[in-house]
């Protein structure tokens, strides 16, 4: 014999099955990483003609231009398959060839690591790209605008050593 719904397990099933909520959110991302790729390829054309007269700087500049979004696609990725798998569904591909070995492992708290990581790269190659452009030809960057975005990439890396100090007494905590 069936027992009827409660209302209480009508509720926690609408709960649980407000998690696809999430997925249009996934799919928003996969545009967002198409966007990426037309500014890579926008400023890899706009690069391209100019690799053979361009200076040892400028060449540096852009490539770390071209790194700079490269590492924000992979955060991009990372952020998609984890967060789909996490907090929506598993993703059914099968064991193909080239599915990557981190892929149904990342957690919530390796996530968190993973992106706070990837935000100080991205942070540290921005800030390299202006302290290469300083003192030459073109806009300049004030000396408070530098100041402050020093202060918040130390900021994005004191962030990233305590969350990792959290996360490693956490995992020390749940031990005992």
């Amino acid at each position: 014999m069936s027992e009827k719904p409660t209302a209480e397990s009508l509720l926690e099933r609408g709960l649980f099955a407000s998690r696809w909520l999430m997925a249009p959110m996934y799919v928003g991302l996969v545009g967002s990483l198409a966007m990426l790729l037309v500014i890579f390829v926008r400023e890899l054309v706009h690069y391209a003609p100019q690799v053979l007269t361009m200076t040892a700087d400028k060449g540096i500049l852009a490539i770390l231009t071209l790194i700079d979004l490269s590492l924000a696609a992979n955060l991009l990725l990372i952020v998609l398959f984890s967060g789909y798998e996490n907090f929506v569904s598993k993703l059914e591909i099968g064991d193909t060839a080239d599915r990557p070995d981190w892929m149904g492992t990342v957690d919530f708290s390796a996530l968190k690591m993973k992106l706070i990581a990837s935000i100080v790269a991205i942070s540290g190659i921005h800030l390299l790209k202006i302290f290469m452009s300083l003192g030459k030809p073109g806009p300049s960057t004030s000396e408070e605008t530098l100041q402050w975005m020093v202060i918040l990439h130390l900021t994005f890396v004191v962030s990233g050593v305590l969350l990792a100090l959290m996360d490693w007494l956490s995992s020390r905590s749940a031990k005992h």
